[in-house]
């Protein structure tokens, strides 16, 4: 039997922060209120384009918006730790969160956040291949 590990508390993201209770309070707050925003978005532009069903194939056009919009969704918005600092990163780069809510998150939380955001921002702008 041996003893534990100089590392085995990091397992298995030893590169990733940890977010102490009262950061994934916060972070659960802002996540939930940037997918019921995002769901809000969602709902209203559906209810839209239901009014201006006239013939089959715009059902069907409604229903492929529908799934487009939950693959997003359900791609983006993942509440694992090791997840967190980019999904939230995304959600800042698309103004989904702002600064405001992400305070109370500790500075390397808020640095990796800006980092993604940052990185996605760049991408961006760069032009495709």
């Amino acid at each position: 039997m041996s003893g534990p590990s100089a590392t085995s508390n990091k397992y298995p993201y030893p590169n990733e922060p940890t977010w102490s209770r009262s950061e994934k309070a916060i972070a659960r707050a802002v996540f939930d209120a940037a997918l019921k925003r995002e769901l809000h978005e969602v709902m209203q532009e559906t209810k839209q384009r239901a009014t201006q069903i006239k013939e089959p194939a715009d059902l069907w056009e409604l229903e492929r918006y529908l799934t487009q919009h939950r693959k997003e969704i359900d791609r983006k918005y993942d509440f694992r730790s090791s997840r967190l600092a980019p999904v939230f990163g995304r959600l800042l780069f698309e103004h989904r969160v702002s600064e405001n809510e992400l305070r109370g998150l500790g500075e390397d939380k808020r640095k990796a956040i800006h980092s993604c955001a940052k990185f996605l921002a760049e991408d961006a702008a760069s032009p495709g291949f």
